[in-house]
């Protein structure tokens, strides 16, 4: 069954009664190079087990099921529950579990799926929950390898941007405290069914072991962050003033003990700099 095949999907689709929904933000992969690609790509071992989110059709989920040990599919569209009974009846080492995975206990889903097996999410993410996900699975402590995603170009620009570019936001050092970010490669919307109207890109993140920095407080340092994007136009001082209600003086009294200009705004500070922001700020609290 040749699932980037046009006529085949619309069959597949037309005997369960589906369709794509837009509310689930469904666009199928058309392109058997990327499918392909995305799968070989996603670092994982022939023997480890892929978590996937959103399969769909199950287009992505053959390619894995042909590569690695064990595949776990967590979809939310009961219909295509259906069309993977159909498209995946010949894979013994799939299983789908028709969940929200935002309301899924995602580190008792991996122990209970994979035991004591290597585990790599592998999957197209479907672009309006995008960042919740993405977070969701670094921050599950599920004891993943690599999370490799297909996810709008715009938002692989973000996670993938340096301080001081307009691409910066608090999602960017959010993920590198969690992980190592690569840029895999662009995919254009004319690889999917429907075409979507941007281009995506497949990135993978390595997960760290150990973060690179040591905050004495992690919970104030990512309420910093937070803060400092909330207002963008503002300097650092003013946002985290408004925000976190601590005063001005002390933020621009801690900002001076790290040697970073007052008028700084947050999008030019590195994790790092977070980070030495935080300890001088507490130690002023």
């Amino acid at each position: 069954m040749k699932l980037t095949d046009l006529n085949t999907i619309k069959s597949v689709l037309s005997e369960v009664g589906a369709a794509p929904d837009k509310k689930f933000g469904q666009n199928f992969l058309i392109s058997e190079r990327v499918v392909a690609a995305i799968a070989e790509n996603c670092g994982a071992s022939a023997e480890d087990g892929i978590l996937e989110i959103g399969p769909g059709l199950g287009t992505l989920s053959r390619e894995l099921c042909g590569r690695y040990a064990k595949v776990v599919a967590v979809e939310i569209d009961g219909k295509m529950t259906d069309v993977l009974a159909l498209t995946m009846k010949d894979a013994d080492n799939f299983t789908v579990i028709n969940q929200d995975i935002m309301k899924t206990d995602i580190k008792r889903l991996v122990s209970e799926q994979f035991g004591e097996m290597n585990v790599t999410v592998c999957a197209n993410l479907p672009y309006y929950i995008t960042s919740p996900v993405i977070m969701a699975l670094l921050e599950s402590d599920a004891g993943f390898d690599n999370v490799t995603v297909m996810i709008q170009k715009e938002v692989a620009a973000r996670l993938t941007a340096k301080p001081g570019t307009p691409d910066y936001g608090a999602i960017t050092p959010a993920v590198e405290y969690r992980a190592e970010v690569k840029r895999l490669f662009t995919v254009p919307a004319g690889c999917f069914y429907p075409a979507p109207k941007v281009d995506s890109a497949v990135i993978r993140m390595k997960i760290r072991k150990t973060p690179p920095v040591d905050p004495r407080d992690k919970e104030l340092m990512f309420e910093i962050i937070h803060a400092s994007f909330m207002m963008r136009r503002k300097t650092l001082s003013n946002a985290v003033s408004s925000v976190l209600g601590i005063s001005r003086d002390t933020v621009c009294g801690a900002l001076n003990d790290c040697g970073i200009d007052a008028a700084v705004r947050g999008e030019a500070l590195s994790l790092y700099d977070f980070s030495r922001l935080s300890d001088a700020i507490k130690d002023r609290l």
